[in-house]
This record gives C-alpha cells, sequence and structure tokens, in this order.
C-alpha cells in the first residue's frame, strides 16, 4: 500500500530540472510536455510515496480540507486508472484486501490496487452500474470521478466530451448515493451545465468548485465537490 504523503522538506526530495536532448525525434510541444513533466515536484513526490500518479495529491489536498474520506465508508472511482485515487481512497476508508470497500472502473487496464475491486470497463456501458453497486455490496458513501475523454486536439470538442463525462458521473452519484454522501469530479473552467448545478444543489447541502495546487497552473480543469447527499427526490425533482 502506498505510503502517507510526507518527507523531510514535504515535496519528497528536490525538484529536477532535466531537459531532453536528442532534438529532431518529437515534436516541439510533446518536448515541451515531457521536460514540465520529468521536472514537476508532485511527479516525484508520488514516485517517491508510492503513490501511481501526480493525481492523488488532488485528492488528499482535498480530503485533508473538506474531510470527505473516513473508514468503513464505501467508496466508487470513476475513471480510475492508473489508480492514485484509488489508493488514497483505500489508505483513507482503511479498506481490507479480503472485504474490499473500494470498487475501480476504467475501461483501460491498470494493475490490482490491495483493498479495491478494479472493473475494466467503460464506465458508459449500460451494465456498468449494475456491475459497480454488485462489486461494492450496497450504497456508495462517495462517489469520486477524474474522468477525461481522449484528447482530440480540438478544444472544444475536447472540453464538451469531458463536461458530458462529468454529467454522466453525476446522474450516477445521484442514483446511488447512500443519504448524507458525498460526490466530487473533474470538469472544467466554466463548464458545468447550468441544469446539472440547479439539480446538484437541490439533492446536496453544499456545492464547491476548487483548484487543488497539486493541479497544473495552466490546466483548466476543476473539481467539483457536492457534499450532504440530501437523498433521492420523487416527483421529477
Amino acid at each position: 500500500m502506498a505510503q502517507k504523503p510526507g518527507g523531510k522538506d514535504g515535496k519528497g526530495g528536490r525538484a529536477l530540472h532535466a531537459r531532453l536532448t536528442k532534438k529532431g525525434v518529437i515534436k516541439p510541444s510533446s518536448r515541451r510536455w515531457l521536460e514540465r513533466h520529468i521536472n514537476d515536484p508532485y511527479v516525484h513526490r508520488a514516485k517517491a510515496e508510492g503513490w501511481r500518479s501526480r493525481a492523488a495529491f488532488k485528492l488528499i489536498e482535498i480530503d485533508d480540507k473538506h474531510k470527505l474520506l473516513k473508514p468503513g465508508q464505501r467508496v466508487i472511482d470513476l475513471g480510475a486508472a492508473p489508480g492514485g485515487w484509488t489508493q488514497v481512497a483505500v489508505d483513507r476508508v482503511k479498506s481490507a484486501d479480503g472485504a474490499p470497500r473500494v470498487v475501480a472502473i476504467d475501461y483501460l487496464g491498470m494493475d490490482a490496487v490491495p483493498g479495491a475491486t478494479v472493473l475494466e470497463m467503460d464506465f458508459l456501458d449500460d451494465a456498468a452500474p449494475g456491475r459497480l453497486m454488485e462489486a461494492l455490496g450496497g450504497a456508495p458513501d462517495i462517489v469520486l470521478s477524474d474522468m477525461a475523454a481522449p484528447t482530440t486536439g480540438h478544444q472544444r470538442t475536447d472540453h464538451l466530451r469531458t463536461v458530458a463525462l462529468t454529467e454522466a458521473a453525476a446522474e450516477f452519484a445521484l442514483e446511488v448515493l447512500a443519504p448524507g454522501g458525498h460526490f466530487l469530479a473533474k470538469t472544467f473552467q466554466g463548464g458545468t451545465e447550468n441544469e446539472l448545478l440547479a439539480r446538484l444543489k437541490r439533492s446536496f447541502a453544499e456545492i464547491r468548485h476548487m483548484k487543488p495546487k497539486a493541479s497544473r497552473s495552466e490546466s483548466v480543469e476543476m473539481f467539483l465537490l457536492a457534499k450532504g447527499f440530501k437523498g433521492r427526490q420523487t416527483g421529477g425533482g
């Protein structure tokens, strides 16, 4: 299991300042991304502390502030690969390998996470919700979603596709969450539709948008947090 964040300097060692030297092999834009990635302090911390991705620190920061994950809770993690958020959830709800209380799903394959059940399938598959609930064995206390659509290179298209995933995750959360539960999902700045926000505001005690420090400054990603599920409404509400 991954170690908890920490370290002598809180950053898992000094940041490296490396540059790729083989010019002409990759595109300049790809070169810039790779140089930024290998110099990223969160990448180094993740490797040093045993997290599978730097994204783990986004969930850690949000949970440290809002106290979402508690021992004994049930958690569903949508778009889980490579498993950073799953690791954090397992650690914080104290999910045991013999009786997992965390279920993760992604159409991309990912290595097993002790303490979690991992489903390799598309969340948008009609059978996915049933498979998730069967594997979890009860209503989730938290639904997490770090899903993002594969990029096409067209900014508006990529934006709309990821917003659609956020909305699908929210609809699922509204159908399955236990009363008092929480929903946390990736979205984009200005990307959450007003209709969905209005519905979430009716269904949860508190709605927040946030951008963790671990999110890259140039990224347009935000995270939508809906706390305190009021329960399923009747009469079309």
